[in-house]
């Protein structure tokens, strides 16, 4: 039986996340478009255009005129963030209350809640490495993801089929969604990463000036993927549990088993590379966009395209 005022409930309550995920793209755009660039780039800006470097301190402000407050976007757009995570996670909520069951059932379920995993992630880092700088492209994935969602995968909702009705459900699934909400935040960095430092090889100015040095974005990177691997390998582990529960064996090579490895595989590699060979820069953001690519063919592709045992989920 589903609960028609929680199922309208939960879908105007994603509507407005993404409403509100959209302004507070907008203002972390602002943020980075209109903050003070640091004193470095700014200099290099004076030098470029044939100014003392000593001009940078009047630049910045230091003429001893008094000039208005600066609107902080940043900060007007974190708070929309949070209020936008607030309605996505009652959205999610009320999904699942409304047909009394963990609101991850068929593929439109299970984005939304890999959306609402890489916000949180984001959420976690912006507070830990003061992140503030990845709001708008991290936001821009999200609205790109939950406007794919429900254009493309909507679905009513409804019963599960008998082969999720199991307790491995809120262990499995969910250590995939937040494992896969971690990396979206590794690999938006990573592309990030990629620009930075071709701006800073070329020496140019400009918008790019106002994100950390590459190697801060290189680290932030490699942080978000060296947390949520364990919790990738984990989703494996219990897939594998529940696959012996349920069709009689731990591993077939089934579609979804074997892109799940492909992906582990992949991240494995680049920690190792990391940790062992000294991988760092390019080498290792281009590793952890491939990586990310598998995953989003596991998501996608596997599940639409490839017949399986997995393909139960639904579209």
């Amino acid at each position: 039986m589903v609960d028609t005022e929680l199922a309208d409930l939960s879908n105007n309550m994603l509507l407005g996340a993404v409403l509100l995920y959209v302004v507070a793209m907008l203002g972390y755009a602002a943020d980075l478009a209109f903050s003070p660039r640091p004193a470095k780039a700014r200099a290099k800006a004076l030098v470029g255009a044939g100014a003392p470097v000593e001009a940078s301190a009047e630049d910045a402000g230091g003429n001893g005129e008094e000039k208005a407050p600066r609107r902080d976007w940043g900060k007007f757009a974190v708070l929309l963030t949070l209020f936008g995570w607030l309605l996505h996670a009652g959205g999610v909520a009320t999904r699942g209350m409304s047909v009394s069951r963990w609101p991850w059932g068929n593929m439109y379920e299970f984005v939304v809640a890999i959306c609402l995993a890489a916000v949180t992630a984001y959420l976690v880092v912006l507070v830990r490495d003061k992140a503030r700088y990845l709001g708008a492209f991290v936001m821009l994935a999200v609205v790109l993801g939950l406007g794919a969602a429900t254009i493309w995968l909507y679905q009513a909702p409804g019963e599960l089929v008998p082969a999720l009705k199991s307790y491995w459900i809120a262990i499995h699934v969910s250590a995939a969604i937040v494992a896969s909400g971690g990396f979206t935040v590794g690999f938006v960095t990573a592309l990030l990463y990629l620009a930075a430092a071709r701006h800073e090889e070329k020496g140019g100015t400009g918008f790019l000036d106002r994100l950390p040095k590459a190697e801060v974005l290189d680290g932030v990177s490699h942080k978000s993927i060296m947390f949520v691997f364990p919790v990738w390998t984990f989703a494996i582990i219990s897939g594998a549990i529940w696959a012996d529960e349920a069709w009689g064996r731990y591993w077939g090579w089934d579609p979804k088993e074997t892109w799940s490895f492909i992906v582990f595989a992949i991240y494995a590699g680049y920690l190792h590379a990391r940790a062992t060979a000294g991988w760092k820069g390019r080498k290792a953001a281009v590793v952890s966009i491939v990586g990310y690519a598998a995953l989003l063919f596991n998501l996608v592709g596997v599940n639409i395209f490839i017949q399986g045992l997995h393909s139960y989920a639904g579209v």
